[in-house]
Parts: C-alpha cells; structure tokens; sequence
C-alpha cells in the first residue's frame, strides 16, 4: 500500500466512522476504497468490519448520555443483534457473494419509506392504541427483536445501509426520540461488527494495515459523528437517512 493509498483508507475511516454515529452506512466508504488499493472482496469486508469497531465504541459513547435508561432495552435487543450479527459472519464465509444483492435493495427502500411516513405512521398507531385501550410494547414487541435479527444477519454479512434499517424499525415500533434511537442503533451495531469480527478473527484473514488505518480514522469519525448527531433535529435527521439510504441502493445496484 503506497502512502497516498494509506491516506485514503485512513480518510475513508473517518468519514465512515462519522457517517454511521450519524446514521449508518459507512461500509459504503470504506468498502470501495479498500478494493480500489487492491485488497480482495472478502479480505477487504472481514477488515472493514474489524477496522469499524473502534468507531462504533466512540459513537456510542458519545451517546452516552441518550443510552441513560435504556439498559433492559440494550440487553433485548442487543441479544437479536449478537444472533444475527454472528449468523450473517457465518453466511459471508459460505453464501456466494451474490446471495443479498437481489433482496438488500428492497430491504433499504422499504426502510426509507418507513423512515418518511414514520411520523404519521406512530401517530396514527397511537390513535389506534388509545381507541382500543392498548399500550405501546415497552421495547417493541415480538416484531421489533425479530427485525432486529435479520437486519444483523445482513449487518454480520456486509452491512451497508444496516443502520438506515435499524431507525427505520425502532422509529415505528418504539415511542423514543429520534436521538434515542440513534443511540440505541449506534450500540447494535457494535454489538454486530463486534461479534462479526471476532469470528472472522479465527477464520478469515485480514490486511491488518488497512485494519489499522480504518481503526484510527473510525475512532476519529466515531466522535465527530456523536458531536454532529446529537444537534440534528428530527427531521434533518430523517433527511440524512434518506440521502443515504438511496446512495446505498444506487451504488448496490450498480457494483
């Protein structure tokens, strides 16, 4: 790896490490480059996805302060998302890479429809709930776990957009803040490129250079996108997500 190309990968790391504290879908930074300076697909997504933990930990603890509470939570739905994230590691080493490249693109555009209608979509569940006496499931429901779990297995397999998935499940199912939520995804997805990466540790092998260079940029970005993050409204923040999230389906349908 020359030194421009260190360069880039370590740019790569930051913006990716900001953009998923914000939203999610930085895979699709990194991934790109880390073929571009020559590493092969699989040994360019087991080192991307070891390379992104670091900023997962900083995002999530620059959301420390929305995570207040949500213990019980984390730990339900942290579950789903230890399954999921370590069946989808598993797939990545025995699925053609052709396995999601069908289903993924839909998955993302459902998602950002929910992400739109979100608003009227709780309010008119709220004006149902309160017509038939009923009560918002504390941490989703059986849905929401069950989401979660699938959205993990493709988080363990590649990943990006995973985030955009993610807000869009927890915005409908739960009664939280936007900002809360954006906490709340920031620690599944820890919890998913975590338990990838360790298995990936014992069976794959990684360029640990592009490792390294991803690590330091994401731990970076990781800080820069909770400091971002938690001053976006609402509805700027439902805007970022559809940006995103239609950059990944043009380029998934594209590669």
């Amino acid at each position: 790896m020359t030194y421009w190309e260190a360069l880039a990968v370590f740019a790569a790391g930051i913006g990716a490490g900001t953009i998923n504290t914000v939203v999610g879908s930085g895979t699709l930074i990194t991934f790109p480059v880390l073929l571009a300076v020559g590493l092969p697909p699989v040994t360019a997504n087991v080192s991307n996805t070891l390379g992104l933990v670091p900023g997962s930990i900083s995002g999530a603890i620059g959301y420390r302060r929305e995570l207040a509470g949500q213990g019980p939570r984390l730990l339900r739905l942290g579950a789903a998302a230890l399954v999921g994230g370590l069946t989808g590691a598993v797939l990545l080493l025995t699925l053609p890479s052709q396995a999601f490249d069908t289903i993924v693109p839909v998955l993302i555009a459902v998602a950002l429809v929910l992400v739109v209608v979100q608003p009227r979509l709780s309010r008119a569940l709220q004006a149902r709930r309160s017509g038939n006496g009923t009560r918002v499931p504390e941490h989703g429901g059986p849905v929401l776990p069950a989401g979660l779990l699938l959205a993990s297995m493709y988080g363990g397999y590649f990943g990006a957009a995973q985030g955009v998935i993610y807000l869009s499940l927890m915005g409908v199912l739960l009664e939280e803040s936007w900002q809360r939520i954006n906490a709340t995804k920031n620690v599944l997805a820890l919890i998913v490129n975590g338990v990838a990466a360790v298995f990936f540790l014992f069976v794959a092998d990684f360029d640990w250079i592009a490792v390294a260079l991803i690590a330091a940029g994401a731990a970076l970005g990781g800080v820069l996108g909770a400091r971002i993050g938690r001053r976006m409204p609402p509805a700027a923040l439902r805007g970022v997500i559809v940006v995103v999230g239609l950059v990944a389906i043009t380029q998934l349908l594209l590669k």
